[in-house]
């Protein structure tokens, strides 16, 4: 199911996180599709813009901003 991690492998003092928690990711599923882990804020759904919604199934999870350079650090590479 979980083909790669997007971004690089953070160890030692790069790690925010204890053990296996805290560690916010982000994976490409075999699908090509995305799955992220962090902190669910989906609570804060009634805040979202007019034109976006969180439907009953879906959560809103937030990464930090390392997380997000990875992103588009791996986005990068394919244009």
């Amino acid at each position: 199911m979980f083909v790669r991690r997007i971004g690089p492998t953070l160890t030692g003092a790069e790690m925010h996180c204890s053990d296996t928690y805290g560690c916010p990711d982000i994976w490409e599923l075999k699908n090509g599709d995305f799955a992220v882990i962090g902190t669910d804020i989906t609570e804060h759904s009634a805040q979202l813009p007019p034109a976006a919604g969180c439907a009953p199934s879906e959560r809103i999870v937030r990464i930090p901003v390392v997380g997000q350079f990875a992103f588009k650090s791996f986005h990068a590479r394919d244009d």
